[in-house]
């Protein structure tokens, strides 16, 4: 990913708390030189409690062909991707600019490889329905499930893991502009009313006070 270094970051603490916010990913593989993708939500384990590295957790439909390159060998790309708008010149103090595009998303790569425990399947499908259940959605858990209905299940699904080899992270929020054109395209954004350009504009200003 090209990361100008104006946007390039790479705080470990910052990545992690993007990833786990922004977890629905694109992953991306090549089959035979044709790339391959699937939209797929992700877990990110820290491996805090064994003292291994980082990885990435998840699963795809068997029908999915792509879980045939998660061999351990063969490189992958998850990609993170969150808030992102247009910035409008007529935002800048500055009289000659141009449009551009502000956004936030972050790469991870790695070799991912099948997990073929049927215990290790079924733990990344619990730890995906608890990252996201919550007293608003009922804390519905997998227990509510007949154990063959369960079983079924687990063998309609292939479970990965894919450890990380490197994280690429590019916030471009306008911070190779200066503090008037920045503080311009935030008030734009916020008069948007648009959520996601609100939200832009959030991190844009959380930028400019941590100066």
């Amino acid at each position: 990913m090209y990361r100008p270094r104006h946007f390039d970051v790479d705080d470990p603490s910052v990545l992690a708390r993007f990833m786990r916010e922004h977890a629905f990913v694109l992953l991306v593989t090549a089959a035979d030189g044709v790339p391959v993708a699937s939209h797929i939500p992700l877990i990110l384990d820290t491996g805090e409690d064994d003292g291994g590295g980082q990885r990435l957790l998840g699963h795809t439909a068997k029908a999915n062909p792509q879980w045939r390159a998660f061999d351990g060998k063969t490189e992958a790309m998850a990609m993170f991707w969150g808030p992102h708008a247009y910035i409008s010149p007529s935002w800048y103090e500055s009289e000659i600019m141009v449009p551009t595009w502000n956004y936030v998303t972050v790469h991870a790569y790695g070799k991912p490889k099948v997990l073929s425990d049927p215990a290790a399947a079924r733990d990344v499908l619990e730890r995906l329905t608890s990252e996201y259940e919550s007293e608003a959605t009922g804390n519905w858990s997998m227990d509510r499930l007949p154990e063959s209905y369960i079983e079924k299940m687990l063998d309609g699904i292939v479970a990965f893991e894919m450890p990380i080899d490197r994280l690429e992270g590019k916030f471009k929020l306008s911070q190779n502009n200066s503090l008037a054109d920045r503080e311009g395209a935030i008030k734009g954004l916020r008069a948007t009313g648009d959520p996601e350009s609100l939200e832009v504009a959030r991190l844009m200003a959380e930028i400019l006070a941590d100066g």
